[in-house]
């Protein structure tokens, strides 16, 4: 269960991907999500032509991970980031802190796109300021404090990528990428994680950020007790 946000103005978050993107509008405590989108389909969305209280642009980049605060050395960010994931010479890495989880977060938007910096600056918030582009586990953990229940599934997918958070009340478990080139490995992976950190997918819900087939949503319901757009 979500909790309540009716309070925050007009918001929209974009999740982008290497194929398109998708978003979330939150105003006056109404809820609209989109499906995924082409890239070709910008100028002609009309929500995207609209200013916002607020607005998020995410980029999903397997690029990223969490370290703890009491750990995190700014010098070593770098070598961090490539313990868990593969990075090129000129690729650029950033960081900064994620406060409710006590941890930074380490990430490269260098994944070969520049998709997320244009819709960035064509979709300013109320201000006439563009969002700083963050990674989408960013806001997957950001989302991990939003919700009531006491386990704590949220995912996204997209490019072949599960990016996934699990916990218990306000604990985090797991935050973690997974290489899974189609939605079955995604699935395997889920189920894998919840296994290893004993959690029941019948007592539980699942959210995901970015949207699923109907098809996709029907098999996550043959074993979890309900499937949520976060």
């Amino acid at each position: 269960m979500l909790m309540n946000n009716q309070d925050l103005g007009k918001r929209i978050s974009i999740q982008v991907s290497l194929n398109g993107y998708s978003f979330k509008i939150e105003d006056g405590g109404k809820t609209s999500f989109s499906e995924w989108l082409p890239m070709d389909r910008v100028f002609s969305v009309p929500e995207l032509q609209q200013r916002y209280d607020k607005v998020t642009v995410s980029l999903l980049t397997p690029k990223t991970t969490l370290v703890p605060a009491s750990f995190f050395d700014p010098e070593k960010a770098r070598e961090a980031l490539s313990e868990v994931a593969r990075l090129d010479e000129g690729d650029v890495v950033e960081h900064f802190p994620v406060p409710s989880l006590d941890a930074e977060i380490v990430y490269s938007l260098s994944i070969g796109e520049t998709f997320s910096r244009s819709i960035s600056r064509m979709t300013p918030d109320s201000s006439g300021i563009p969002s700083r582009v963050v990674p989408e586990m960013y806001c997957l953990l950001e989302d991990f404090g939003k919700i009531s229940d006491y386990n704590r599934i949220l995912a996204s997918y997209g490019d072949s990528h599960l990016y996934l958070v699990i916990g218990q009340g306000q604990n985090l478990l797991l935050s973690n990428v997974f290489d899974a080139p189609d939605f079955v490995s995604a699935q395997y992976f889920i189920f894998l994680a919840m296994k290893k950190l004993q959690l029941n997918p019948a007592m539980s819900a699942i959210y995901f950020r970015t949207p699923l087939s109907r098809e996709e949503e029907l098999s996550l319901y043959r074993y979890f007790n309900s499937v949520e757009r976060i």
